[in-house]
Parts: C-alpha cells; structure tokens; sequence
C-alpha cells in the first residue's frame, strides 16, 4: 500500500480532512501535560513526548494516518521521527501547531 500521507502538513489541510469526515486518523498532541491541558486541538489525545514511543506503540495501530504537534516546529520533528523509528508509517507533522490550527480556524478545547 501506497503511503499518501505527506510528511508535513497544513492546518488548513487537516481541518479540510476532517471536515470532509475522512476518519482513520489521530491527532498527537506530544506538549507537557499542562501546557496540553491549557489548550489542545479538538480530539488530540496527549502524549508527552518524553514516554511517546511507549505509549503510541501501547494505543495506536501503526498503519493509522498519525498527525503530531508539540510546542515548536523542531518538537514536532522530533515527535514524528521518534513515532517512525517505532514503526508508524503514517507520520505527519501539522506545521505551525496550535497556533497554526487556530489561525486555520480549527477547534481546540480547554483554551
């Protein structure tokens, strides 16, 4: 199978996917807990990029189409490279985050 994911994706992509109800995707929000909880992306679960590899592989089927955001860009990168060196094929990092997803118009919780 052919992996159309891309690496790096638009907030306003994303919003477009799910607003054509394409389902099969999680979104991973890798921030501290608190930061996560002081505002995320609507349905992003939290997983602290510290244990991700742990708990993705504990959670997440590895063919899943996998979107990840952190507190930067760099995070964000480092946050997908882990999620593929544990076997997640499907990786794609949301450029700009939160901030980018909020610009796009996107809905985030607990803000």
């Amino acid at each position: 199978m052919l992996n159309h994911l891309v690496a790096h994706t638009d907030a306003h992509d994303l919003r477009a996917r799910l607003e054509w109800g394409q389902p099969g995707l999680t979104i991973v929000d890798v921030r501290d807990r608190f930061t996560y909880n002081h505002g995320h992306i609507t349905g992003a679960m939290p997983m602290p990029i510290d244990d991700l590899a742990s708990r993705a592989k504990a959670s997440l089927h590895q063919k899943r189409d996998i979107y990840v955001y952190g507190e930067n860009d760099e995070q964000t990168a480092h946050a997908a490279q882990l999620l593929r060196d544990a076997g997640f094929i499907h990786v794609s990092e949301i450029i700009g985050g939160l901030s980018a997803w909020q610009t796009a118009g996107g809905a985030v919780e607990g803000v």
